[in-house]
């Protein structure tokens, strides 16, 4: 008979899977998705759709995932894990069958990938609880690692995926998590089984719930309009109503925790910030996933606008071939998170957690020095190194935040420390994009002017400053979709301009010239980025390190097989799961009515 934790954990595992295949599968698909439904990408508030498509399924679930991890605490992990598959599985039935075309068919994909959101909120918010519960402490970083791997793997399996499906028919995008989640659906209902601890008397924190789901939602709209044109600017931190969105969420998020100091029972436990263990690990996490969110959207746009039509790639294929290019991050971190999530098992997280962010971050700086017209072996070799360090951090540092708190409140922790992560990954993509796009409003134009002389174009100053005030969005935009967007450009300047660059129209709008323009002024934009990426790291790796020796609650206990009591006591639980040595809660300067370090 297979043992129930091997069950939750394929179970789980499937679930996070299926969701992140589904967070980045749009990414490469996008421009097969945009023919599909017959929307012209470079039309006035086209930019604002991809950016809904790519980052509302983020924001959805970092508002919910608190909320839904407080959920599962008093109704039932399983039974929300349950739902978040058949949630999910439903949106993606209703994305297949996207009818119309244009703003109407783009809105409606909009709604559902939210609906999408709203089902991997619960899937998200529960996967960790359930397998701590499940695992005993000697092996939940190895379970944890194999989760992690298959979150991380299902983000570049959508890369390749969605390379492949796109090709044949966009609405197979969709269409692939259908089966895999009507299967999840079923073998959770009949397989998994509520295992928890449950604290009598729960209430639902509605107060809470609206402050924190309104700061953050209102906090990360402003993030993504900020992205957008405003007046001649051409980014809209300065639109009035983004900045108004930003004061007004802060505000929210920073009134939460007085206010959820005077309700009796919190959605987001506070005091188990008081536990070092858990706030160096929450904090470390969030700081990992702002530095690194939306480096493989760069990167992915380096590849498909620049380095694959550079080196012969047809622009209809350079969405698939970015996906295969970044396969060595994959490999770096399948590799080191189920290795690193069982070393840690036995030593704790902190030295590997460290170390994993500290790699990362020599990582972005030897980004930093690569030219766009970079060696692959090289490139491939840093990626991978880079998904190694991310291996070794994600794996170890989840199982020490979720070792550190007791038994009943897993479905908060797993929910808040997901929150934490997937909120610094759509604020990441905001600063990522914000930086490059200030970049480029400053270097497109002189870029633009010296491709121009390089093929003969006189008085390519006064052409190469015309074609700059393009919007850098434009540029951006026509890079990630893998298309030239030049002969659009063009066709708005004076007609006196556009005869001038007539007898070179086949040269600017042939395979290379567009990424040679526009690679200079986007390399500068992306080493700073870059550079950002790496000071996050290191800080990230400074906070890791202060997390202390390693800890496990003493309510940290599991059921290893259903029917099965559940080990409360310090005694069970230190004579089932911990060695000799290992650290655990009830040493000096621990509290045992708070099971929180003072």
């Amino acid at each position: 008979m297979v043992q129930y934790k091997w069950v939750a954990l394929s179970n789980t595992t499937l679930g996070v899977l299926m969701a992140t295949i589904n967070g980045t599968i749009t990414l490469i698909s996008l421009p097969a998705i945009f023919r599909g439904i017959q929307l012209d990408p470079f039309a006035p508030g086209s930019f604002i759709y991809l950016l809904w498509i790519l980052m509302g399924f983020n924001i959805v679930t970092a508002v919910l995932l608190v909320t839904f991890g407080r959920l599962s605490d008093i109704f039932g992990r399983v039974r929300l894990f349950n739902v978040g598959f058949a949630i999910f599985t439903f949106g993606s039935v209703m994305l297949y069958l996207t009818p119309g075309s244009g703003d109407a068919a783009a809105q409606y994909l909009v709604a559902f990938r939210i609906v999408q959101g709203v089902g991997a909120s619960f899937l998200f918010s529960n996967s960790s609880a359930i397998i701590t519960d499940a695992f005993p402490v000697s092996e939940r970083g190895k379970a944890l690692g194999i989760n992690q791997v298959a979150a991380l793997g299902g983000s570049f399996i959508g890369l390749i995926l969605g390379g492949i499906l796109s090709v044949i028919n966009w609405r197979y995008v969709f269409l692939v998590s259908v089966p895999v989640g009507l299967l999840g659906t079923v073998w959770s209902m009949i397989k998994l089984k509520d295992t928890a601890l449950k604290e009598e008397g729960q209430k639902i924190d509605y107060v809470g719930n609206i402050v924190f789901g309104s700061g953050l939602t209102v906090l990360l709209i402003a993030i993504t309009y900020g992205l957008l044109p405003y007046g001649s600017s051409n980014t809209g931190w300065s639109n009035p109503l983004v900045v108004a969105g930003l004061i007004a969420g802060f505000i929210l998020l920073l009134v939460f925790p007085f206010v959820e100091r005077y309700v009796k029972q919190p959605m987001f436990k506070l005091k188990l910030f008081r536990n070092r263990a858990f706030a160096a690990g929450n904090f470390a996490s969030l700081l990992s996933a702002v530095g690194r969110g939306g480096v493989m959207l760069m990167l992915v746009i380096l590849l498909q606008g620049i380095w694959l039509p550079l080196h012969g790639y047809s622009y209809a294929s350079t969405p698939f071939w970015a996906g295969i290019f970044m396969l060595p991050m994959t490999a770096g971190f399948m590799i080191m998170g189920p290795l690193s999530g069982a070393i840690s098992d036995r030593h704790g997280a902190r030295v590997l957690a460290t170390g994993g962010m500290v790699i990362v971050g020599v990582a972005f700086l030897v980004l930093s020095l690569f030219p766009y017209d970079f060696n692959y072996m090289e490139f491939g070799i840093t990626l991978f190194v880079m998904g190694m360090g991310n291996g070794m951090f994600a794996a170890p540092n989840t199982a020490a935040i979720m070792n550190s708190v007791p038994a009943e409140s897993r479905g908060a922790a797993s929910g808040m420390m997901t929150t934490l992560r997937n909120a610094g990954q759509t604020a990441s993509m905001g600063m990522f994009f914000t930086i490059v796009i200030i970049a480029l409003s400053s270097g497109l134009g002189s870029s633009f002017a010296s491709a121009l002389s390089g093929i003969g174009v006189s008085n390519a100053s006064l052409y190469g400053s015309a074609l700059g005030k393009v919007p850098p969005t434009i540029a951006i935009f026509s890079a990630f979709l893998g298309e030239n967007p030049m002969a659009t450009i063009i066709a708005g300047l004076p007609a006196s301009m556009q005869s001038g660059l007539a007898p070179y129209m086949a040269t600017i709008t042939g395979k290379t010239w567009f990424p040679m323009a526009l690679a200079p002024a986007f390399m500068g934009a992306l080493r700073d980025a870059f550079y950002v990426g790496m000071a996050l790291s290191f800080v990230a790796a400074a906070v890791s390190l202060l997390r202390g020796k390693r800890y496990v609650d003493k309510g940290a206990t599991y059921v290893a097989d259903i029917g099965a009591k559940p080990e409360s006591t310090l005694e069970a639980s230190k004579s089932a799961h911990e060695g000799p040595g290992e650290g655990i809660s009830g040493k000096p300067g621990f509290n045992p009515s708070t099971n929180l370090r003072r």
